[in-house]
């Protein structure tokens, strides 16, 4: 009989990055071109109104999302999985926690922007968010093949 493992999410700072940028890199399918380099994520812990987010699973870390506010509209900027800990609720708990978090700092929205395709978008999906928008031809990869962007919203 296997056990259910309970999510467990705290708060990450500086100090996490290399946790960070190994679960990115085996998350993010180079090929999409999604995946942030250390000082872009770096750059952006330093600016106000941006929280970081892990979660572990069993003790390992297994995802991370990376939010931000500005006013009264939050951001979604990344959110990762590590795919041995995927379909294990991983995701979900991050998602509700950046909601919850966005909710508690005032935000009356949240965005997010996902490559069309994405596994992720049924999760979102169910998560009360609504497409409101298109890029096409955003992310490149490193061969420079092109994926559209697709944008979502959820009100508060």
């Amino acid at each position: 009989m296997s056990t259910m493992l309970r999510v467990d999410l705290r708060g990450g700072v500086v100090a996490d990055l290399p946790i960070v940028d190994r679960m990115m890199q085996a998350a993010f399918d180079p090929r999409f071109g999604e995946a942030w380099t250390h000082n872009q994520v770096l750059g952006l812990l330093a600016m106000p109104g941006v929280w970081l987010t892990i979660a572990t699973l069993g003790g390992e870390p297994s995802g991370f999302a990376l939010s931000r506010r500005v006013l009264d509209e939050a951001e979604l900027l990344l959110l990762a999985t590590v795919p041995a800990f995927r379909r294990r609720g991983v995701a979900a708990a991050l998602l509700r926690s950046v909601v919850a978090d966005a909710t508690s700092q005032g935000a009356r929205t949240v965005h997010l922007e996902v490559r069309s395709g994405n596994d992720a978008i049924k999760l979102y999906r169910s998560a009360g968010f609504e497409k409101v928008g298109e890029r096409h031809q955003y992310y490149r990869g490193p061969a420079g093949q092109a994926f559209d962007a697709l944008t979502y919203r959820r009100d508060l």
